[in-house]
């Protein structure tokens, strides 16, 4: 493995679409969403252990998370662990890594991901990245992972490349030309049919220096206050620099503040079986199902002349369920959810009415 290639995981989200089984205090990450006997966020890290050095492999989080990631990655050194004081998005988090581990190793090449996406093709998508790796520490370019699409889906964002093809060696790299967040339905189709869209995955590849001058460039404001801690990175003093830091840091995305206004960003053109595992939707896309499209995580369930329905339920829980036509059903910690697929996109609403109605402990 090379020693100059790190993994920063970002697993500070809170994932309210996954209500009532993500919760504020036990967030989708920490959680065996699908029934595997891992969390997402152990199936992540196991990922990238096989061609990152486990050494390198860094997981930025929430700081209440701090004893989550201790107990489900306890091979992780206490220095390896990030804590964020606030959430600020996703700059502020790749900024905070960046910065740290640039102090640590000026050659560092880095892979950046989230700690909940569903790769269906391990060997295909490590391979990708190590392509990637290799293309990013040859030049100074901020790579992004596009995924060839299959459907108009409105849940992800998008990225319109160009046909220039820079290196001739790896034809599926192409530079970008436009990023479009989450679009209505129509767009999305003329996105699709045009062929020359990719979803967004949210990964991305770059040299720390590369990435730190593009912050410098685009994003000063948050470049100034990481560099701000050069002396204090590695050293007893870091957490001290970071909660003062996140006090006065901007909120925003690496998306908004970086990608979107540099002129070096390539895409690397993938399809691996990826899903950034966002709603009860996509999780019921990944989930085996019977002859009537039914998908059935833990409990006891019996169906009848139900379709298209996604259920969810502790191990020991025994339900019938009868003549319900795509629907979402979900129990944990005495919090039951029943809603249909169609209008998952209100369960952040529901939510928020619960929080309203009931408490911060139910949310």
């Amino acid at each position: 493995m090379n020693k100059h290639h790190y993994c920063i995981i970002m697993a500070g989200g809170v994932g309210v679409r996954f209500w009532p089984i993500s919760t504020t205090n036990r967030p989708k990450q920490f959680i065996d969403i699908l029934g595997t006997g891992e969390t997402l966020i152990q199936m992540t890290y196991k990922r990238f252990e096989k061609i990152i050095p486990s050494e390198n492999i860094y997981v930025v989080t929430n700081t209440r998370y701090r004893e989550l990631v201790q107990e489900q990655l306890p091979m992780l050194d206490e220095s390896q662990i990030l804590c964020e004081p606030a959430r600020r998005n996703t700059a502020p988090c790749i900024a905070y890594a960046s910065f740290k581990i640039h102090k640590k190793d000026p050659e560092a090449n880095l892979v950046v991901a989230p700690s909940d996406h569903v790769i269906l093709q391990e060997e295909n998508f490590l391979r990708v990245i190590s392509s990637a790796l290799k293309a990013s520490a040859s030049n100074g370019h901020l790579l992004t992972l596009g995924i060839k699409p299959n459907r108009p889906d409105t849940g992800y964002g998008y990225i319109q490349f160009k046909e220039e093809v820079p290196f001739p060696e790896n034809p599926r790299i192409r530079r970008v030309k436009t990023f479009t967040e989450k679009p209505a339905l129509e767009m999305a189709k003329s996105f699709l049919s045009s062929g020359d869209f990719l979803w967004n995955s949210g990964i991305f590849i770059w040299k720390a220096n590369s990435i730190i001058e593009a912050f410098d460039k685009y994003l000063p404001e948050v470049s100034t206050v990481f560099r701000e801690g050069d002396e204090s990175y590695n050293t007893s003093e870091e957490d001290a620099f970071i909660s003062k830091a996140y006090s006065v840091c901007t909120n925003i995305s690496i998306d908004y503040g970086v990608m979107e206004k540099a002129d070096n960003v390539l895409v690397f053109m993938a399809d691996f079986g990826w899903s950034d595992l966002g709603t009860w939707g996509s999780l019921y896309e990944h989930t085996p199902q019977t002859a009537e499209r039914n998908a059935v995580i833990g409990g006891k369930v019996q169906l009848y002349d139900s379709h298209d329905c996604i259920v969810h339920l502790p191990k020991e829980k025994i339900a019938v369920v009868q003549k319900l036509d795509g629907y979402i059903v979900v129990e944990e910690n005495n919090m039951l959810l029943i809603c249909r697929k169609e209008d998952e996109q209100h369960i952040r609403h529901y939510v928020n009415e619960v929080r309203e109605k009931n408490g911060e402990q139910f949310v």
